[in-house]
């Protein structure tokens, strides 16, 4: 059974590091084609109850992700690539650990919104990007940390 330490610092990082990370991916880079990709009005904003429910429902999913994610990049670091952990460097594991996570996880979802809601190839292609660079962002933070 493998040691499986977790930094709640290195955590708590790749929660704010997400958190800036997601607020500026869906707000001036991608915020009005995401808003009008989902058929909501870009000029309506929602109101300041509203946006804070969205913020602490984000920060809490947030930790979550980025806790669970931690636990299973130490779970698998002494398999990864059938290497020693000391062969494989902090860079190489996080880019495989947000490849493989994405690849299994997060790209069947964002898929499957395509197929069965009628999502756009537009639409998907933001959140899965999004979604993917989240992970590589989580971790570069988890692994170095």
């Amino acid at each position: 059974m493998p040691d499986i330490n977790v930094s709640i610092v290195a955590v708590l990082v790749a929660v704010v590091a997400n958190f800036f990370f997601g607020f500026i991916w869906y707000t001036p880079l991608f915020g009005k084609a995401w808003a009008k990709e989902m058929g909501f009005d870009p000029n309506q904003k929602p109101s300041g109850r509203a946006m804070a429910k969205g913020m602490i429902f984000m920060v809490i999913g947030n930790f979550l992700f980025a806790w669970v994610f931690a636990h299973n990049m130490a779970a698998w670091n002494p398999v990864t690539w059938g290497l020693p952990p000391s062969e494989v460097s902090a860079a190489a594991n996080a880019m495989m650990a947000a490849f493989f996570t994405w690849m299994g996880f997060y790209l069947p979802m964002d898929l499957g919104a395509v197929a069965w809601e009628q999502k756009s190839w537009k639409l998907f292609g933001i959140n899965t990007s999004y979604h993917f660079l989240m992970l590589v962002i989580a971790a570069m933070v988890l692994a170095h940390m």
